[in-house]
């Protein structure tokens, strides 16, 4: 089969096809045809060793797959050969997501509805689970709350997440006009242009300041977010350790009576209520409840194009890699 491989850290075309052995399932394994693969902003900072953690090499990217199951080990369910599933294979402490095959324990992978395209489920897992763990810890209503990265694939699923669950005002920072009218059309109330200098002014002289604050860019992002902070407010920060607060903004947030909160998505998703969340997501933009936004497919040989469209900085929504 066909995978998409990087062996050494550098630009987008270090990312190279290989060609590798099908995975055979193990006892309690099924494998599934991959349709669907996932490109995530970490495994971006990964292949540039930007990440927090500097992966071992060579190494097989992406931790979400979605797909038809095609083979069963012995002792899968029989009832799950093809099965139309979404399989987070980060839950399971896996990668290789970039290929044309995966082979998973049977119970890591999530039954689809029947209207859910398989784009839409991969969108759900790593980045939909974010926004919806994200709103579950830190809830919005009532509240005038910030979605920084607004059109992302995160930032998009959390406008609408908070408006469903009551938040007085959601403002939605995005860098292009066309990215604060995608921030509109799902439910924000004010979109602010994060580009300017001025932006965080503009956000308070509007709204008073945020009461919370969702910050999923980090690095000098977050100091500039701090200004839009609400006395008495709250930061999320789920920004891949790009953490760059000093001693002076701590300091001044104690001042304000705000707080900062971290955020790991991983240590929330326990094997129970993994599927139980990814099943409440998928049949929320299978009922049209939730709205997936698609920042563009690309075929798996073209994975170093992706890539290059996401460090542009032109994308909106998911990107991803139909093998």
């Amino acid at each position: 089969m066909k995978a998409v491989q990087f062996s050494q850290f550098g630009p987008p075309d270090v990312l190279q096809i290989i060609e590798i052995p099908v995975p055979v399932p193990a006892r309690g394994e099924v494998l599934v045809r991959v349709r669907s693969a996932g490109i995530n902003y970490f495994e971006v900072l990964m292949r540039s060793d930007r990440y927090a953690v500097t992966p071992q090499l060579p190494m097989i990217p992406g931790v979400e797959v979605a797909g038809i199951v095609e083979q069963l080990g012995p002792d899968a369910d029989p009832a799950l050969l093809g099965t139309r599933v979404g399989v987070p294979l980060f839950a399971a402490g896996r990668g290789c997501g970039y290929a044309e095959f995966v082979a998973i324990d049977a119970t890591t992978a999530v039954p689809l509805p029947g209207s859910l395209g398989f784009d839409d489920a991969v969108a759900l897992m790593v980045q939909g689970l974010t926004a919806f763990h994200l709103v579950r810890q830190s809830p919005p209503a009532d509240r005038t709350v910030l979605v920084n990265a607004a059109a992302g694939g995160v930032g998009s699923l959390l406008v609408q997440l908070i408006k469903r669950e009551g938040a007085k005002r959601v403002v939605a920072a995005a860098s292009s006009e066309r990215k604060r009218d995608l921030a509109h059309a799902l439910g924000a109330d004010l979109a602010i242009d994060y580009s300017r200098a001025d932006w965080t002014d503009t956000l308070r002289a509007r709204t008073g300041g945020a009461d919370i604050i969702y910050e999923t860019i980090g690095g000098p992002m977050t100091k500039a977010a701090l200004r839009a902070l609400a006395p008495g407010g709250k930061i999320v920060f789920a920004a891949l350790g790009r953490f760059e607060l000093d001693r002076t903004d701590m300091n001044r947030m104690f001042d304000l009576n705000q707080s900062i909160k971290g955020f790991a998505l991983l240590p929330l998703l326990s094997p129970e209520n993994l599927r139980r969340d990814l099943s409440e997501l998928f049949d929320l933009a299978a009922a049209g409840m939730i709205k997936v936004v698609q920042g563009g497919a690309f075929p798996l040989h073209e994975a170093a194009r992706a890539h290059a469209a996401i460090e542009s900085r032109s994308t909106s929504g998911k990107i991803v890699l139909n093998p």
